[in-house]
């Protein structure tokens, strides 16, 4: 398993509106090859979106990176001081806190 989170601000979008459309493209991230799970973030308080990103393989989050899905996402206008990081799984300690590995 790996970890992708992904944050940014939204740039003249509205809570309520980039909300309705997450809502409208949730389907196409469950559809990504690899994903096992994606996580949406808000913090309307701080203008602070994202995602954090579960997947099946360090390869899985790669194939995601140069696809045009992340594509259309790191290109938003919509989308400012974005950022992209990405994880390794500590499996013992993760497993004794009931996290998937």
């Amino acid at each position: 398993m790996h970890i992708q989170i992904i944050n940014f601000n939204l740039n003249g979008l509205s809570h309520e509106g980039y909300s309705d459309a997450c809502d409208e493209i949730a389907q196409t991230f469950a559809d990504l090859p690899g994903l096992i799970s994606k996580h949406w973030l808000a913090n309307e308080d701080t203008n602070t979106y994202g995602g954090v990103y579960f997947w099946e393989s360090k390869e899985a989050m790669q194939s995601y990176l140069e696809s045009e899905v992340f594509s259309q996402v790191a290109n938003n206008p919509s989308f400012a001081n974005a950022t992209s990081k990405d994880f390794a799984i500590l499996e013992g300690p993760t497993k004794t806190t009931r996290g998937a590995t």
